[in-house]
């Protein structure tokens, strides 16, 4: 069975659109594309490296699979060659034509087939950009694994990594690692479900107490 993981560079705020300069996603009038850029360096090169592993195919949604394909064919290097050379598994409906080498349709319905495709024999798949795909895979708990490269910047507004559809668990913060950017690289393994909880409360609720949870029920 394979695994399925992510790799998202991610503002303070949770935003993943466009990291990767002004032009490659402006949709809903974002206006700060790049915002990556100042803050990368060889060190937070390498932990995005290490957060992409060395033996994967890709998984990724219509708008993250053109931004891709219309920029690694025509560069060179270990990453392009990577790329180019595996299997992109896309979240595309008919009208999008799948040019680029080793790119493969994700029919019907997107969890469904996803959760075909992860029973397969095979290398893991990875997960860049595609937020409607994180979130869809999210809801029906099918990550395996979130490795988050957050940089210090608040971007306000933008496509977000999360959002109120994903399903309740626990994760298991595994490794983490610091550029001198201060670009910090958390990997969390999904773990437990439900996420337990607790309480610190260490004395029985007051009248003042149990008025407040009345209030706050009629309230909803």
């Amino acid at each position: 069975m394979r695994r399925i993981r992510t790799a998202s560079f991610v503002s303070l705020d949770g935003v993943i659109q466009a990291p990767g300069g002004p032009d490659e996603d402006t949709t809903g009038g974002f206006s700060f594309g790049g915002w990556v850029w100042p803050h990368f360096d060889e060190a937070s090169g390498g932990l995005m490296g290490e957060a992409m592993g060395e033996d994967y195919d890709l998984l990724l949604g219509r708008r993250t699979w053109e931004i891709f394909a219309a920029y690694w064919p025509q560069m060179d290097g270990e990453i392009a060659d990577t790329f180019n050379a595996i299997n992109k598994y896309v979240a595309a409906g008919p009208d999008t034509p799948l040019t680029w080498a080793h790119s493969h349709r994700l029919e019907g319905d997107l969890p469904e087939a996803v959760r075909a495709l992860k029973a397969t024999d095979g290398r893991d798949l990875l997960i860049q950009g595609s937020s409607e795909v994180i979130h869809t895979l999210l809801a029906h708990d099918l990550i395996d694994q979130l490795t988050l490269l957050t940089f210090p910047v608040i971007l306000g507004a933008g496509k977000r990594l999360f959002d109120a559809g994903a399903h309740p668990g626990a994760w298991t913060l595994t490794r983490t690692r610091q550029s001198g950017t201060g670009v910090v690289a958390h990997t969390y393994e999904r773990t437990e479900l439900p996420p337990p909880t607790g309480s610190f409360g260490e004395i029985e609720p007051g009248e003042a107490e149990l008025a407040r949870r009345a209030r706050w029920a009629r309230e909803g």
